[in-house]
């Protein structure tokens, strides 16, 4: 009898489920590591002494943070509310944000290990000239109407 006539059951399923996450499990880690690393030593404070120079500078600014500190979009959120209570713009502000969520320099190694090199640059490079792009929109939008 050949497999490649039957279905798959749930067992197999869970079975490829199981593998494959145990495959990936040292890049996980690696990268929840990494970036436990940066959350814990770049501070907010270190992060608002990179900000205020103009709202181009800004974004490119905060897109650039946002991508080498990233993590959790729940986190990101308070982090923004701190830098926002020590002034930083709100251009700067959304390229952070907008920037910790999609990019990350920590998780590149596991993403091109899976979706491949090729597609990873071109996902992360259209990713960085949409945060600039969205950010500016964005806050412009936000000051016309607050």
């Amino acid at each position: 009898m050949e497999k490649s006539n039957q279905q798959p059951t749930i067992a197999t399923a869970f079975k490829k489920a199981i593998m494959g996450f145990l495959t990936l499990s040292p890049m996980i880690l690696a990268v929840i590591g990494l970036v436990a690393l940066f959350q814990t030593y770049i501070t907010p404070d270190m992060l608002s002494k990179f900000f205020g120079h103009g709202e181009g500078l800004d974004i490119l600014d905060g897109t650039i943070i946002g991508a080498i500190s990233s993590g959790n979009g729940a986190i990101s959120y308070v982090v923004a509310d701190g830098l926002k209570q020590q002034g930083v713009s709100d251009y700067a502000l959304i390229a952070f944000i907008m920037a910790w969520t999609t990019l990350s320099l920590t998780h590149l190694p596991a993403e091109a290990s899976v979706f491949g090199t090729r597609f990873t640059a071109y996902r992360n490079i259209l990713t960085f000239l949409c945060t600039l792009i969205i950010a500016y929109l964005s806050a412009t939008t936000l000051r016309l109407f607050l």
